[in-house]
This record gives C-alpha cells, sequence and structure tokens, in this order.
C-alpha cells in the first residue's frame, strides 16, 4: 500500500503570507505618516521662529538653514509615534473596507492574531525611537541651540544664572564603625555670568564646628592651578566657641575648592540635549545643590525619556484595534481620528507632566501614566473588538 506524504498545514502558510502581506501594507502609510507630520511639528515648532529671527534680529539665512536641518531630528523622533498610529489605522481600515479582514476571520484568524504584526512592527519602531533619541536627537538639538546662540548673542553672555548653592558632603565614622555624611562646606554665590562668580559666601565645616567663613565680591576658576581666584573678600576665622578668632581681608586669595559649583552653574541645558546617561551625570551634581524641586524635574526627565518610546506601541495597539473593526472610512477619516487621538494623549501627557512637577505624582508615575492608560484603553478596545 502506497503512502502519502503528509500535506502542509495551510493556515501556518496562510499566516505566514498574511504577517508579509500586513507589513508590505504598512510602509508606505508610515513614510507618509512621518513626512506628513514632521513638516507639520517642525513648521510649527521651527520654520516661522527661525523666519521672524532672520526678519527681526538679522540671522543670516545660511546660519538658519543650518539650525533647521539641526533641529529636523527632534521633530522627525516626535512623528514616528504619531506615523505608527496613522499607519496601522489606514492600513487595518482598507482591509476592513474591502473586506479582507472578514474573509481571513472567516478562515478561522482570530482578531488578536491580525492585529499581531501591527504589534511586532510597533515593538521596532519602539527600538527605533529610543536609539533615536538617544543617539541622534540630543546631539543635533545641542548643536542648533549653541549654532542659534552663538550667532545672536555673539557680544553677551549666552545665559545667566543667579543663586548657585553647592553642599559639599563627607563621610565621618562613627564610633560605632558606621559612617555618616555631614556637611563640609556651604557654598553659595549670587550670580555667574558665564565668567565670573560674584556676591560669594562659603561655611567652611571641615574642621570640628564652624572654623571659617569666607566672602568675596566675586570669584572665577583658574584651571591651570584647579583652584578659585578670589577677589575682594573677608576671612573670619572662629574659634570653636564661636568668638571670632581673626579677620583677615584680601584683595586677591587662592582658595582650594572644588569646582563643582561651577560645573552648577555652567552646566544648565536642555535635559532634550542629553541622552539619558548624561542626565544622570548631570543629576549628581544637581543633587549636591540641594534644588529639590530642579532635582525632581530631571527625575522626571530621566523616566519620560524610558517611557516616551512605548507611545509607538500605545498608538500601533489603538489604530489597529480601531481599524478593524468594521467600517466605511477613507485616508481623511483615518487622518482626523489620528489628530485626536494623539491630541488627547499629549494632553493627558501634559498634565501628568505637570501633576509631577507640582509633586502630586512621583516622576515615575507622572512619566509612565500615560503609557499604562493608552495601553489599557487599546486592550479593552482589543477584547470588545475580539467578541
Amino acid at each position: 500500500m502506497s503512502s502519502f506524504p503528509k500535506a502542509r498545514p495551510v493556515r501556518r502558510s496562510l499566516i505566514s503570507v498574511l504577517d508579509r502581506y500586513i507589513a508590505k501594507q504598512f510602509a508606505g502609510p508610515f513614510v507618509f505618516g512621518v513626512a506628513a507630520f514632521s513638516s507639520i511639528l517642525v513648521s510649527v515648532g521651527s520654520v516661522f521662529d527661525l523666519i521672524r529671527k532672520m526678519t527681526e534680529l538679522g540671522l543670516p539665512f545660511a546660519i538658519a538653514s543650518r539650525v533647521f536641518l539641526l533641529q529636523l531630528p527632534e521633530f522627525v523622533s516626535l512623528s514616528f509615534p504619531m506615523a505608527t498610529l496613522l499607519s496601522t489605522l489606514m492600513v487595518y481600515t482598507r482591509l476592513s473596507t474591502d473586506s479582507e479582514l472578514i474573509a481571513l476571520r472567516s478562515a478561522g484568524i482570530s482578531v488578536y492574531r491580525l492585529i499581531a504584526p501591527a504589534i511586532v512592527l510597533s515593538l521596532l519602531v519602539t527600538a527605533l525611537t529610543f536609539g533615536f533619541n538617544e543617539a541622534i536627537v540630543p546631539m543635533a538639538k545641542y548643536q542648533a541651540s549653541t549654532t542659534l546662540e552663538s550667532a545672536l548673542k555673539a557680544d553677551k553672555p549666552t545665559f545667566q544664572e543667579r543663586n548657585i548653592r553647592f553642599e559639599q558632603m563627607k563621610d565621618v565614622k562613627q564610633p560605632d564603625g558606621t559612617k555618616v555624611q555631614m556637611l563640609q562646606r556651604l557654598f553659595y554665590a549670587r550670580a555667574f555670568d558665564g565668567q565670573r562668580m560674584r556676591g560669594l559666601t562659603v561655611l567652611d565645616f571641615s574642621q570640628e564646628g564652624l572654623n571659617q567663613i569666607i566672602t568675596s565680591e566675586s570669584a572665577v576658576w583658574n584651571g591651570k592651578q584647579s583652584t578659585w581666584d578670589f577677589y575682594d573678600g573677608t576671612i573670619y576665622i572662629v574659634a570653636p566657641d564661636g568668638s571670632y578668632r581673626n579677620i583677615l581681608r584680601f584683595d586677591q586669595q587662592q582658595i582650594q575648592l572644588p569646582r563643582t559649583p561651577l560645573d552648577l552653574a555652567s552646566r544648565n541645558p536642555d535635559s532634550a540635549e542629553m541622552n539619558i546617561e548624561e542626565v544622570r551625570e548631570y543629576l549628581k551634581i544637581v543633587e549636591q545643590s540641594g534644588d529639590e524641586r530642579r532635582i525632581r524635574k530631571l527625575h522626571l526627565r530621566i523616566q519620560q525619556k524610558f517611557a516616551f518610546p512605548f507611545v509607538c506601541l500605545v498608538f500601533g495597539l489603538t489604530g489597529a484595534t480601531l481599524g478593524i473593526r468594521p467600517q466605511r472610512a477613507g485616508k481623511g477619516t483615518s487622518f482626523a481620528i489620528s489628530i485626536l487621538i494623539i491630541f488627547t494623549y499629549y494632553l493627558l501627557s501634559f498634565i501628568c507632566d505637570s501633576l509631577g512637577q507640582l509633586e502630586l505624582l512621583t516622576p515615575t508615575i507622572a512619566a509612565w501614566l500615560p503609557t499604562i492608560l493608552g495601553l489599557s484603553a487599546g486592550a479593552i478596545l482589543l477584547t470588545r473588538a475580539a467578541r
């Protein structure tokens, strides 16, 4: 009796073809979405402002063009989640409108399996967005900012920082062998113009009890000798009992202090101009200032840098779930629905960001709550669509 080879399961082949088919459908709408949303964002966020600077402030066209190109990666990155939403919504809406989804479901393919390609592609775009934001956007945004400042403020300091505070701590060994952090020096400067600190006061606790107070009109960092050059100041030597032991006035005095206050004052960039590791390094400097509001904001920005790429997954799930439902809609309707969803999501993100800075939400919750709510809403829509 002759034997025949077993037939290959049709469903496995069908699903493989289905995945490739849906994936190919995403390419065109995704590229269109990136181009469309990038154009809108860059026009609103960059072009109009650069044109105003060219006409009112005399910004050269060559500099404006360079700044435009350097700002473009930021807007392209912002368009990735939006393009993911638009492409999934357009693809599944077309499949639903052409009754292709009905045919596939009649073949026994579940709704969950139908949107699997959208989830996988959304995760790929999530990884792309994270890498783009880490490797390209911060560097390009920083170059754009410095280029614009150099062109518009060549004869002026690029910033004016005020109220610089720095606490230098040290580990003190206790009788039981444990170590406790104690305040060693307290540094305060009234202002910093990019070159010189002004209105300085230093309280020195390096010995037991307060033993030295330094006041000075100004100070600059001496990079060659790694010291501070203080000008027009007074040193008050304090005895252990709190009485003044000596008072020394000086025109110029070199004082051994860390350069951390200078780093704290001069390194005040936008967190968008740094990747996650750079923000963490900057956070270590800010933590020494004791500025709780600034510290909390940086913690929030770090969490947002992790959370933002997952907006692609939220939008991919939402777009596929809405598109898979039976409907008769064209590209214009899909674009309008995308705008509505994007507006709702970013409004929620703005509210959570404000609540995070007001300490009503922790930085982690404030950063991730919109993503969690978006995924929950998408899961609910998907469950209803699968019924």
